[in-house]
């Protein structure tokens, strides 16, 4: 029986009500969850009863009924020293009580030995929050054995424990950024961070548990959170009870942590941990958190996670209170160590595995041995696990439950890049075949899963204009576009967006809007005079298999999928020649990210490239791909684009943009790089000298604010770095997103807003960047007309394979010759011209191949030519 509800812990009718709610399976609120947080005594008893047929029930769905989990791990602490400084904790000290700043290679090889040895299978490394930013100690240490920062030691001892032990790494490294995942994420099945408590009060408050601790910021603490679920990584976190925090507050942490739990699908578990006081602490004489206040927390985590989250209670810190936390709802008891004590709570000795056991048994249940990667996570395999881990999971799995394997033999495996490399495979005609056969399907059959969950999705849609907004005066904003472009406000950019209207047109001003267009083609006209340039490239997507979950895009693929492509490194080449022969100046290669891809593949297709066509412009790989690259080879952004140069490439497209902004960012995509990355890689390119075009993707759940935010920010690093060479406003094609298919995205902007946009461009960076460019394959050849009479100078190029808008819909082709872009242009009357990437002329021998040719390759056009002295080349098929 559980201890009696204290007197006024809650009103008799809401604990009443609350527990009905939680009776009849209905979703709990947040002041419903805050009350059963209080329940005791028969209150709490018929609580865990509710949260227990919750668990069940999800134990039952995923085939393991009855069956409680644990991991057997090894404790690696890899540096005690931090720079934060909790009230409540003993792990973190200073250099002058520790004999190192960190354990040594040799040190941490032989603990993991040890454990491997005793049959541990999980190699878990804890560690303080970046210990160099206030040690000098650990700085020094780092330097003097060739480390960066304590992340490349901790990627580095990861890999040797895999290949030294055959344990696999679960990393608890503190706060990490977006970037920080994908360096790590290769290295280790799983990763970690306790969350503890959302309660900004005790982060701002001095005295208060988190006082003086950067990487306690709750915001921050869940940004980590949301990154590993958009970075697919099997993540671990949880709440600490007692610190301090009220109920109120604990409920909101558990409803935080539901939200990106339902939004990413990563969390693999949840640990409810209480607080025990400790001497030498600022919080030594706080109370212990009470252990019937964790079974009622545990409960209210279980109704609120609902079945699919696994929820742990750490056996060390209970006492004799098993059978009480398999009540509130637990499933799992955590990493459970034979060798090495809790060094977080070190006063606090794990329990035998044998007495765990049979605890668990006594309360009718079975106890499992698990991996640090959760049985869910390995069988679903890709996105969840890198490719470079999927035989050191292997070897521990048992390939039906996904539990850890009880006949495993813990040995050592290389770690490496997956073998095969670029084979070409798949739908390699897709290029040519999206024209004349199509995709097979509207979408992925993973549809469902692979974007996150679309309801969760819709509570992140940026909120639409402010109501109220005062707006510019037309004429005003007009005049100043025409006068000063450079100091129109975005007040007055918004008002010149404006005269576009609404989505269904209600609104729109359309002299106003011609007179826009006319300011900004007597700009264009200023800037580049009349000639309407175009280059003659190829694009070459070397793949189309990606996990990073693009909610917009149509053309990512699972491996499996029967659209998927992959091109080896001379295919890729034979295509390079092949533009080459055909009078190209340039190709512009991108692919998906590609799970099996090393990050030196990039360079190696560079070079494929070059050694075949030496004079060619390899204009090559977005920003998401520079630190994908830069990821997976462990370098710099900085060292990564110094050695792609190298390898051959002479301009990045500045693709991977969409919009510069976060809050859109995440509801476009779930995984591909935040604005802050894109930033980094663009100025970083230009800063090592390689020029970047600069995009747009717009008319998909931004608004008008969202444009002029993202073209302001565009100006303002080209007047840093004066390294975009045009800018190019894409406009969303929505036919085969997902994003628009699931319901939440509108059906691209209007053909006034198209106008608009790329009016609005051309005042807006004019005097920075003097070429706007205009998509052909997604506004076809009126519109392009259209936005050529307002401040449009560039129409991008041949393409000769366009595969990524075709795939989602576009219905304009995916190649133009010479002669179509010359008849497209024909009734501006402005004249058209061959340009290099740079903007340049093309060599006369250049010129003259692409006129022979018409700028596109036979063997896309599928069309065989007949010279005569008489009627000269003719296509004969």
């Amino acid at each position: 029986m559980t201890a009696k509800r204290p007197p006024n812990a809650s009103s008799d009718s809401g604990i009443r009500r609350a527990l009905a709610r939680a009776r009849d399976g209905k979703t709990l609120d947040l002041a419903e969850a805050a009350i059963l947080l209080r329940a005791r005594g028969d209150d709490l008893d018929a609580l865990l009863v509710h949260a227990s047929r919750v668990r069940d029930a999800g134990l039952e769905a995923i085939g393991r009924p009855g069956v409680i989990t644990y991991s057997r791990k090894v404790f690696i602490p890899l540096t005690r020293l931090c720079r934060d400084r909790c009230g409540y904790c003993t792990f973190a000290t200073a250099p002058h009580k520790l004999p190192s700043a960190f354990l040594s290679p040799d040190e941490v090889l032989e603990i993991a030995r040890q454990g491997a040895a005793m049959g541990c299978k999980e190699a878990l490394f804890t560690l303080g929050d970046r210990p160099e930013d206030r040690w000098h100690q650990a700085r020094e240490w780092l330097d003097a054995h060739g480390y960066d920062d304590t992340l490349s030691y901790v990627r580095a001892m990861a890999i040797r424990v895999l290949e030294e032990t055959g344990l696999l790494p679960h990393l608890n490294p503190g706060v990490l950024t977006w970037k920080d995942l994908q360096r790590l994420k290769p290295v280790a099945p799983s990763m970690g961070m306790m969350l503890e408590t959302t309660s900004r009060r005790l982060f701002t408050e001095k005295g208060e548990a988190h006082y003086g601790s950067p990487d306690k910021d709750p915001d921050v603490r869940l940004r980590v959170l949301e990154d590993a679920g958009r970075s697919s990584v099997p993540f671990t976190t949880g709440l600490l009870i007692g610190i301090g925090e009220t109920v109120e507050e604990r409920a909101e942490s558990i409803f935080a942590i539901r939200r990106v739990a339902r939004e990413y699908g990563g969390v693999q578990e949840v640990i409810v941990q209480n607080f025990r006081a400790k001497p030498d602490t600022a919080m030594r004489g706080m109370p212990d958190a009470d252990l019937h206040e964790l079974a009622a927390t545990i409960a209210v985590t279980r109704l609120v996670l609902g079945p699919k989250v696994r929820v742990q209670a750490p056996p060390n810190l209970i006492g004799e209170e098993y059978a009480l936390m398999l009540r509130a709802g637990i499933d799992d008891w955590g990493g459970v160590s034979p060798l090495t004590p809790d060094h977080v709570n070190p006063e606090r000795p794990w329990p035998q595995i044998d007495d765990l056991a049979a605890r668990t048994g006594a309360a009718g249940f079975t106890l499992r041995e698990r991996l640090t990667i959760y049985p869910e996570y390995v069988l679903a395999g890709e996105p969840w696990l890198d490719p470079r881990l999927r035989e050191h999971v292997a070897a521990l799995a048992d390939p039906a439950t996904g539990l850890a394997r009880e006949d495993a033999v813990l040995l050592g495996r290389p770690w490496q890049e997956p073998d095969g490399g670029l084979v070409t495979g798949g739908r390699a005609d897709l290029h040519t075949a999206v024209d004349t056969e199509g995709r097979t399907g509207d979408r992925r059959a993973d549809f469902d899963s692979v974007y996150g969950d679309w309801d969760a999705l819709r509570e992140r849609l940026p909120g639409g204009r402010r109501d109220g907004s005062v707006r510019a005066d037309v004429r005003e904003a007009l005049r100043q576009a025409e006068a000063d472009p450079a100091r129109l406000t975005d007040e007055q950019a918004l008002t010149l967006l404006d005269l576009a209207g609404d989505q269904s047109g209600a609104g729109a001003d359309d002299a106003g809007l011609d007179e826009l267009c006319r300011i900004a083609d007597g700009l264009r006209r200023e800037a580049v005079g009349d000639d309407v340039t175009y280059v003659v490239n190829r694009n070459i997507n070397f793949t189309n298999v990606c996990y990073t979950g693009c909610r917009f895009c149509a053309f990512a693929q699972r491996r499996t999928d029967a659209d998927a492509y992959t091109l080896s490194l001379s295919e890729v080449a034979d295509r390079a020649q092949e533009a080459w022969e055909a009078g190209a100046t340039e190709v512009c290669m991108q692919g998906g990210i590609h799970p099996d891809l090393p990050g030196t593949a990039y360079f190696d297709i560079a070079r494929a490239v070059k050694e075949r066509c030496p004079e060619i412009h390899v204009h090559a790989f977005s920003p998401m791909e520079v630190v994908n690259g830069a990821s997976r080879t462990n370098l710099s952004v900085e060292e990564w684009l110094h050695a792609a140069r190298e390898a051959g490439v002479d301009s990045l497209p500045g693709t991977a943009a969409e919009i510069l902004d976060d809050d859109v960012r995440w509801v476009l995509t779930k995984g591909k790089l935040p604005t802050r990355e894109w930033i980094e890689v663009i100025t970083t390119a230009h800063r090592v000298g390689i020029p970047t075009t600069s995009t747009m993707m717009y008319g998909h759940v931004d608004t008008h604010e969202h444009w002029v935010r993202h073209i302001r920010l565009i100006r303002s690093i080209q007047e840093e770095t004066g390294g975009f060479s045009e800018f190019v406003p894409l406009p969303f094609v929505h036919h085969s997103a997902p994003i628009y298919l699931a319901g939440i995205a509108r059906p691209g902007p209007t053909a006034r807003e198209n106008r608009a946009v790329h009016a609005l461009a051309r005042i807006m960076l004019h005097g920075a960047i003097r070429n706007i460019q205009c998509s052909w394959v997604k506004l076809g050849d009126d519109l392009c007309r259209e936005v050529l009479a307002g401040g449009v100078n560039d129409l991008g190029g041949t393409l000769m394979e366009e595969t990524i808008s075709r795939m989602a819909g576009s219905e304009n082709g995916s190649y133009k010759t010479i002669s179509e872009i010359a008849a497209m242009v024909a009734p501006t009357g402005r004249p058209p011209r061959q340009r290099t990437t740079s903007y340049g002329r093309p060599s006369e021998e250049r010129a003259e191949a692409a006129r022979r040719s018409d700028g596109v390759c036979q063997s896309v056009r599928g069309v065989r030519f007949l010279e005569t002295p008489q009627f000269g080349r003719q296509p004969i098929g």
